[in-house]
């Protein structure tokens, strides 16, 4: 999760709503993250209109004071794509891996006879070849070998890091990055839901740490062709879905958060503590939704765990 510190420079009230009260949530809330801004940005769009609503202004995010508003984030998606983003408050922003366990889903729509180099529509195009010869026949068949328990190798284009950096930050500066090697992940269900040659849809359930732009790669090269995501929306994280749960962005309010959070578990001593390392949330733990340390590639304070696409 990435967690934002915000100091006091005011409590001026709007429509009855001080920065005291926002401190008083906590929970876990689901919001919708449109294409363009990464999750950070869209975290950091939320503290802003929160904290106008509260009447807080001229916010100094490096001092630091001891009474502050704490939102984080589970789960990045990529500034390229939209749908659930699960957000923490308060107390909430400890327990966000222990809340999102369970499969995520995706829809996502790929283009076939085109390679990029970040696997996505905002790379550049690195490779070209025929697909004229790829039937859906053939399409949904090969598919049947990525569904289950499968190794994946994550895209170089990606916020795994390499000697404490990201990947993508080291690839933009120049270095050559080698690939991270493959890793076990899981598919619990995966569909073709339009065949349009050269594009192609698909709705995906998996688990952690898997990547969709990984999928459709690997998809395109099985097919004796290649591919990219196009657009990739995710529908579901945990217990939260694109149909039920997420907050559009004109209700990102406290009154509609308060309505939407669901509580947390009460946080452990250790928790309490605040000890760096103990107290943070389950995300070394094997097996769990964010099990490998992955920030995104955009900026702010803290430590993203989740390696979503």
């Amino acid at each position: 999760k990435r967690t934002i510190s915000v100091p006091i420079h005011g409590m001026a009230t709007v429509n009855n709503v001080t920065l005291s009260k926002l401190q008083s949530l906590n929970g876990i809330f689901a919001i919708y993250k449109k294409q363009g801004p990464t999750s950070a940005d869209v975290l950091n769009m939320l503290k802003q209109k929160l904290l106008n609503e509260a009447g807080v202004a001229n916010a100094n995010h490096r001092k630091r004071k001891k009474q502050a508003l704490k939102l984080g984030h589970g789960g990045t998606l990529d500034s390229t794509a939209s749908g659930v983003l699960v957000i923490g408050i308060g107390q909430g922003t400890k327990m966000l891996t222990t809340m999102l366990t369970g499969s995520k889903k995706y829809t996502a729509v790929g283009e076939l006879g085109k390679a990029t180099d970040t696997l996505d529509s905002s790379g550049s195009v690195v490779q070209e070849k025929r697909y004229d010869h790829i039937t859906r026949e053939a399409f949904e068949e090969k598919m049947k070998e990525f569904i289950g328990e499968i190794m994946q190798v994550p895209p170089l284009y990606s916020a795994l890091k390499k000697d404490g950096k990201r990947l993508s930050v080291l690839l933009k500066q120049g270095h050559v990055v080698e690939a991270k090697p493959a890793r076990p992940v899981t598919v619990y269900s995966l569909s073709l839901q339009d065949f349009s040659p050269p594009l192609f849809s698909l709705d995906i359930e998996c688990g952690g740490g898997f990547y969709v732009r990984s999928l459709v790669d690997d998809l395109g090269k099985a097919l004796s062709s290649c591919a990219h995501v196009r657009e990739l929306t995710r529908t579901k994280q945990g217990r939260f879905t694109l149909e039920e749960h997420v907050l559009q962005e004109e209700r990102w309010t406290f009154r509609d958060i308060s309505q939407s959070l669901q509580p947390c578990p009460e946080p452990t001593a250790v928790q309490k503590n605040g000890k760096r390392g103990k107290a943070r949330d389950s995300c070394s733990q094997p097996g769990s939704e964010c099990a490998d340390p992955s920030p995104e590639r955009a900026g702010g304070a803290g430590r993203d765990c989740c390696p979503a696409d």
